[in-house]
């Protein structure tokens, strides 16, 4: 017999998204001080490299991606069947979002 689906409501689509922006914060204030030390502060100088920041962006990204796929393993096991629906969703949204926080990492 087939398996019918609940849908998860709006009140557990919001819950998601405010603990989305929460996770997404505390992901760029714990990177951005893990990479501090990387990368150069002033890029406006005539012998500019780029090796510099590209470390930076490549550590951050990897370590955010690394954040988001602990978080989605170990929310995967923990969420009630119906509102795991809702987490790749967000795994998705988390990764275009990983590319739009390079801009206040550089900034």
């Amino acid at each position: 017999m087939a398996e019918i689906r609940q849908k998860s409501g709006p009140l557990a689509f919001l819950a998601g998204a405010a603990l989305f922006v929460v996770f997404e914060m505390a992901a760029y204030y714990l990177l951005r001080y893990a990479t501090s030390g990387l990368g150069m502060a002033d890029q406006l100088q005539p012998e500019n490299t780029i090796v510099s920041n590209w470390v930076k962006t490549v550590v951050f990204l990897l370590g955010h991606l690394a954040l988001v796929v602990v978080a989605v393993l170990v929310l995967s096991n923990r969420l009630p069947r119906r509102l795991r629906g809702q987490l790749m969703g967000w795994f998705y949204l988390s990764l275009l979002v990983s590319f739009v926080l390079l801009v206040p990492l550089f900034s």
